[in-house]
C-alpha cells in the first residue's frame, strides 16, 4: 500500500512558476513509475508528466501540451516527486494529482496508475 500526499499548489499569475510535491509513504517508493495528471472543471483527467523507476534511470515523459514548461524529478532519499512548472498558462489550471504505478512501464493512461493522492489545486489567472 502506498499513500500519497501532494502540495504546492496556490494561484498565480500567467507566466509564472509553481513546484508540486509529492510525498509517498512505503520503503519501496524507488520502484513505482510516477506521474502527475490533471483534470479541469468538465474534462477528462489527462497525462501531464512520468518518470520510470530508479533502476531504469529515472526516464521522464511529458504531454506535449507541457513539454518545455514542466520537469518531474524524483528524490528517492525523500520518497518525494516532484512537479516544476514554469511559464505558466491559464489552460493549466486544474485539479493535479500525483500517481504511482506497480508496473515497470510508463503509461499515459490514468487506469493503469494503482494508487493516487487528492490532488491538488493549481489556478493560472491571465
Amino acid at each position: 500500500q502506498v499513500q500519497l500526499v501532494e502540495s504546492g499548489g496556490g494561484q498565480v499569475q500567467a507566466g509564472g512558476s509553481l513546484r508540486l510535491s509529492c510525498a509517498a509513504s512505503g520503503r519501496t517508493f524507488s520502484n513505482y513509475v510516477m506521474g502527475w495528471f490533471r483534470q479541469a472543471p468538465g474534462k477528462e483527467r489527462e497525462f501531464v508528466a512520468a518518470i520510470s523507476i530508479s533502476l531504469s534511470g529515472g526516464s521522464t515523459y511529458y504531454a506535449d501540451s507541457v513539454k518545455g514548461r514542466f520537469t518531474i524529478s524524483r528524490d528517492s532519499a525523500k520518497n518525494t516527486v516532484y512537479l516544476q512548472m514554469n511559464s505558466l498558462k491559464p489552460e493549466d489550471t486544474a485539479v493535479y494529482y500525483c500517481a504511482a504505478d506497480r508496473g515497470n512501464d510508463v503509461s499515459y493512461y490514468y487506469n493503469d496508475y494503482d494508487y493516487w493522492g487528492q490532488g491538488t489545486q493549481v489556478t493560472v489567472s491571465s
